[in-house]
């Protein structure tokens, strides 16, 4: 089994800037692709950034240039900066890493989510 344990989170001023932290633990043979994703109120879970397990990063185009997603594989973490944040960032964020927990076995885990309230 792998846990996926989330911080980072909290309420911020419009222009401020957080980071989110996502470390997983567990029967991890491996970890692929790690990502974030969010969901507001009323909206579908959409997908914020993702980055490879060679380093590969890619964005939504609402958070290019202010949020920046990176990874220690020492540590199995991925992180969030998110910086200039606008009120429309307010969501639940969730991290989404793919583990291979053995040589011919590979799922999806979800981190169980952090609040980002950004304030006008």
């Amino acid at each position: 089994q792998v846990q996926l344990v989330e911080s980072g989170g909290g309420l911020v001023q419009a222009g401020g800037s957080l980071r989110l932290s996502c470390a997983a633990s567990g029967s991890i043979f491996s970890i692929n692709a790690m990502g974030w994703y969010r969901q507001a109120p009323g909206k579908q879970r959409e997908l914020v950034a993702t980055i490879t397990s060679g380093g590969s990063t890619m964005y939504a185009n609402s958070v290019k240039g202010r949020f920046t997603i990176s990874r220690d594989n020492a540590k199995n973490t991925v992180y969030q900066q998110m910086n200039s944040l606008k009120p429309e960032d307010t969501a639940v964020y969730y991290c989404q890493v793919v583990v291979t927990t053995s040589p011919y076995t590979q799922n999806n885990y979800w981190g169980q989510g952090t609040q980002v309230t950004v304030s006008s």
